[in-house]
């Protein structure tokens, strides 16, 4: 399958949609509502209404993932938008407790030191 490397970002999107939306229908969502290119590698989120289902585009260099994700009972706790914003950003923590049922607006992001990770092109290079 895919794998969440330290740069990979992942966006998601406020608000509900269709769910009857594939592959040409979720890359346009991207493109034109998230504003961000859908083969940059990063992961996008999309929600329908009842916050029951789930669906996470996804570029691998070889082609598109569309992952769907339907919940028997209960919900989402699908963050919100704040002011005009298209997306929102997740960091890999607040991804893994959207999926196991936390909701993030009942938890508290404290102030953490992350060294930011440069991208160097043709090598990759592990600090001492």
């Amino acid at each position: 399958m895919f794998g969440l490397g330290a740069t990979t970002r992942i966006y998601l999107a406020p608000g509900a949609t269709d769910m009857r939306k594939g592959f040409n229908g979720l890359y346009g969502l991207v493109r034109d509502q998230l504003l961000c290119n859908p083969l940059s590698g990063h992961l996008f989120l999309f929600s329908n209404a009842q916050r029951n289902r789930l669906k996470v585009l996804f570029w691998d260099t070889t082609g598109l993932w569309v992952c769907a994700k339907k919940l028997e009972k209960g919900r989402f706790h699908w963050p919100k938008a704040g002011g005009t914003q298209g997306k929102i950003v997740l960091s890999h923590e607040e991804f893994a407790m959207l999926l196991g049922g936390i909701d993030l607006a009942q938890t508290e992001r404290r102030r953490w030191y992350r060294k930011p990770v440069v991208e160097e092109s043709g090598s990759s290079q592990i600090p001492a």
